[in-house]
């Protein structure tokens, strides 16, 4: 059994996350502000006794000290909002938690000896000159735009990783997530998967950003988690960066159709203006996470969406019959 500790442990990867390594035996300390966390994210797993839970911003420079996290094997580091609706309303706290949290994290990792895995982001890449993008194009972000606090500390992030790998040989491990989904993303989250799926199940207007024709790739937090597990388990991983993601691509608009047809909503899509610097291709060469991993992704879009769909269906009935 492992000691392992888990920042962002309310929010979507996160509370997946969690469940999982608590099935499979370890004893697992979750860390989370609730700033876009949600606690009922774990409320199954509350009274489990394998699991505590802190409230506590790894931001803040006292939580090397806490006792709890003391003699810790592997940390998980995802504290971060992840939707631009989140970290744009908070770009202070988001630049924070990706910069001084992850030097915190990665000081815990040192002192305990421990492995880190770092939720960094295919946010790295910008807007992308580069199509599709490997873990050696540097990428082509704007600075000085509304995006740039989420991607410029990430990629911050990633620095603090590889210098506390090479100077005190801390074990640090760096994933570029693509954009993941499931039914455990807040329907409120304000992303692609969750605006389009609520959307259609309540008759509101599917709402596409541009003209649709921008692409991004889709994978489902199963598969993201699989290859978190095996990162933190290789040892080829460690000082190393890969992408995460499903390599097969698919325009906006093409999501758009395929919610409106597996949902068999009457909600019609609209059109409205692009947020500034949004990326207009996005998909990643996964060679280095089959080479490394032996990792590629299994749940298809339509299996994915089907999945989520059915869930985000039941909770809107069981969310009317409560209201009653």
């Amino acid at each position: 059994m492992k000691k392992i500790v888990i920042s962002g442990a309310a929010g979507f990867l996160g509370s997946h996350l969690t469940k999982e390594l608590l099935n499979q035996g370890h004893r697992v300390v979750g860390i989370d502000n609730l700033s876009t966390g949600k606690a009922s994210n774990l409320e199954d797993v509350k009274d489990n006794p394998l699991f505590s839970f802190i409230q506590f911003d790894v931001s803040e420079k006292y939580i090397i000290e806490l006792p709890e996290l003391q003699g810790v094997d592997e940390i998980y580091h995802l504290a971060s909002p992840a939707s631009p609706k989140f970290y744009q309303a908070a770009p202070i706290d988001t630049i924070y938690v990706n910069t001084i949290g992850t030097q915190n994290m990665l000081e815990l990792a040192r002192r305990n000896d421990a492995k880190i895995l770092y939720a960094s982001t295919s946010e790295a890449y910008g807007d992308p000159e580069v199509h599709p993008q490997p873990e050696e194009y540097r990428g082509n972000v704007n600075t000085w735009g509304p995006r740039a606090c989420y991607d410029e500390a990430k990629r911050l992030g990633e620095v603090f990783c590889y210098e506390y790998h090479r100077l005190y040989g801390v074990r640090t491990k760096v994933v570029r997530i693509f954009n993941t989904y499931s039914a455990g993303l807040r329907n409120d989250d304000g992303r692609v998967i969750s605006n389009f799926v609520t959307q259609a199940l309540t008759g509101e207007d599917i709402t596409v950003y541009g003209d649709g024709s921008q692409t991004r790739s889709f994978c489902y937090v199963d598969d993201t988690l699989r290859a978190f597990r095996l990162m933190m388990d290789s040892d080829e991983a460690t000082g190393e960066i890969i992408n995460v993601g499903n390599p097969t691509e698919y325009s906006i608009m093409d999501v758009a159709l395929m919610v409106q047809s597996l949902t068999g909503t009457s909600s019609q899509i609209t059109f409205h203006e692009l947020p500034k610097d949004d990326p207009k291709v996005r998909r990643p060469v996964i060679d280095k996470a089959k080479a490394i991993l032996g990792w590629e992704p299994l749940v298809a879009l339509e299996e994915g969406l089907q999945r989520t769909i059915e869930v985000y269906r039941e909770r809107l009935v069981l969310e009317k019959v409560e209201a009653v």
